[in-house]
């Protein structure tokens, strides 16, 4: 009796270790889709905000940025050594004005003689500001296929929320970084 007791502890010992370990295996692979949509939420790790704007609520946003100062935006455009890409920002730095919709211009030119496609990440710098930085339109919410020598213009449209102005940590802040870098696609890699 007592070695029947003591086989079906450990039975069940067993059985919650597999499932306890199970269960980390799936937190495992989950940790990255969580964590990038905890990102995306937030603003964390300088993630930028992706908007949608009705004429309205651009009208609202603008009105409670009046008076505020203008605010610079440098771009900044890489490639991985993975994708044979020249990738380039049209205009280095822009000066904006807080809640008003600003639209910037990269070119990306295929230096291969086959077709490559590739995904953009991006951040923006300071951190803190990632949660005010709203992309309504940009290149980076698809992936980019380009022919051998094709060049391609692909335009960000953006605005900086006015609530960047009531945060503390954001004070000061003169200029963001939006920052940009073309990997090629895990499905077209060699």
């Amino acid at each position: 009796m007592a070695i029947a007791a003591f086989q079906d502890r450990n039975l069940r010992v067993g059985l919650l270790a597999l499932l306890g370990a199970l269960a980390m295996l799936g937190l495992g692979f989950a940790a990255v889709p969580l964590y990038r949509l905890f990102c995306q939420v937030t603003g964390f790790a300088g993630t930028t905000q992706r908007a949608t704007l009705s004429d309205a609520a651009l009208a609202q946003r603008m009105a409670e940025s009046a008076g505020a100062k203008p605010i610079s935006v440098r771009f900044d455009a890489n490639v991985a050594l993975d994708i044979p890409w020249t990738f380039k920002a049209e205009q280095a730095t822009d000066t904006v004005q807080i809640g008003v919709r600003d639209m910037a211009f990269f070119t990306a030119r295929n230096d291969s003689d086959e077709p490559v496609t590739g995904t953009a990440t991006f951040n923006v710098e300071p951190e803190q500001t990632g949660k005010y930085f709203n992309k309504i339109q940009c290149f980076c919410f698809t992936e980019q296929t380009l022919q051998p020598g094709q060049e391609v213009r692909m335009p960000v449209l953006y605005y900086v929320d006015p609530a960047i102005m009531k945060d503390p940590s954001a004070k000061g802040v003169e200029q963001i970084t939006l920052s940009y870098t073309f990997h090629r696609t895990k499905a077209a890699a060699p």
